[in-house]
């Protein structure tokens, strides 16, 4: 099931305005991403802002959840996110998510931020699985 990083911060948002994300599916339970360090993710230190490695733990976390859940709108519910270490500009930051279990409503899941070889963020989490509305299928759907 390994195949290419895409990139899929397409649409006008926060991930795209900040560099994208790049995503692809490892297996059923298993998915990673990536994004490149730039000056406006870091932090009056000098290191990569905590807001931003949560954004990233929250895009790609959220896009796994929605893969997992037949590509079902997915809502975060809750996200408890560990840091570890640091990245500066430049750094190649790697999520690997790894889903733990999905009900018909839920997903939970593990996450883990690599840089440089090392752990630098951990996260566990949970996804709502929303109900898709036939209103929300726009014209002829």
């Amino acid at each position: 099931m390994s195949k290419k990083f895409e990139q899929i911060s397409l649409k006008p948002g926060f991930m795209k305005h900040n560099g994208g994300l790049m995503f692809r599916s490892i297996s059923e339970i298993e998915y990673e991403f990536k994004s490149m360090i730039k000056e406006n993710h870091l932090n009056a230190a000098g290191i990569t802002h905590g807001g931003y490695l949560s954004a990233l733990i929250d895009a790609g976390s959220g896009t796994a959840a929605h893969r997992t859940a037949n590509n079902a709108p997915c809502v975060t519910i809750s996200l408890d996110i560990k840091f570890i270490g640091a990245s500066k500009v430049g750094d190649e930051i790697i999520g690997n998510v790894r889903i733990l279990k999905k009900t018909k409503t839920l997903i939970f899941l593990f996450c883990e931020l690599n840089c440089n070889k090392k752990i630098i963020t951990s996260a566990t989490g949970v996804w709502k699985i929303l109900k898709v509305q036939p209103s929300n299928l726009g014209p002829g759907g």
